[in-house]
């Protein structure tokens, strides 16, 4: 599969500037941490730095703070039910992201206004004994007209299946954190999949 750009996003828990830095400059950040409460000067200098290095970054579940301090956009997991999102659908330079697992939490992260929906997992995970893999995938990718990105257990051994998958991307979390070659996770991601 060709693609013209690959969407690729890396999720993070802290701000850590040197990681950050160190990513491939077309790697997306979506910052999520549901088990502490979100510190809004940590947030601000993530959303500064970001934009200092022509980087997106996205804030996880929390539309009216991503909002207020001028993210990139939202992403809502698949646990946040709330439809309120769609009142936001039309601002501008604002993307709405969200993950979901099934048909049904497809659906509903289109009726939230979800531009671009993270179907997960996709390959086999630690916390979870249940995956996709790339047929189910691909079935659950028809189910909708939004732009898709595969989410979950990406790594070396599995990463060139993500050329037989209907996405225009992918994201991660532990295969950023893994030592890559010297030209970093991008190039790398594309050397694997020529």
């Amino acid at each position: 599969m060709h693609r013209k750009k690959l969407n690729i996003f890396c999720f993070i828990s802290t701000y850590d500037r040197d990681y950050i830095k160190n990513l491939d400059k077309e790697v997306n950040i979506i910052f999520r941490n549901y088990k502490k409460l979100q510190n809004i000067n940590e947030l601000k200098a993530l959303k500064n730095f970001c934009k200092s290095i022509n980087k997106k970054v996205f804030l996880a579940n929390n539309m009216k703070l991503a909002l207020t301090l001028k993210f990139n956009g939202v992403y809502i997991p698949s646990f946040n039910k709330q439809i309120n999102f769609t009142m936001n659908k039309n601002l501008k330079n604002f993307t709405i992201l969200g993950s979901a697992h099934s048909i049904k939490e497809i659906k509903e992260k289109e009726r939230q206004g979800v531009g671009v929906i993270f179907i997960s997992p996709i390959f086999e995970v630690d916390k979870s004994n249940k995956f996709l893999g790339v047929q189910k995938f691909n079935f659950l990718s028809l189910t909708t007209n939004n732009k898709v990105i595969a989410l979950g257990g990406v790594n070396n051994s599995n990463i060139k299946k993500l050329n037989f998958i209907k996405a225009s991307g992918y994201a991660g979390i532990s295969y950023f954190k893994k030592k890559r070659p010297h030209k970093g996770p991008l190039k790398y991601f594309k050397s694997l999949l020529n």
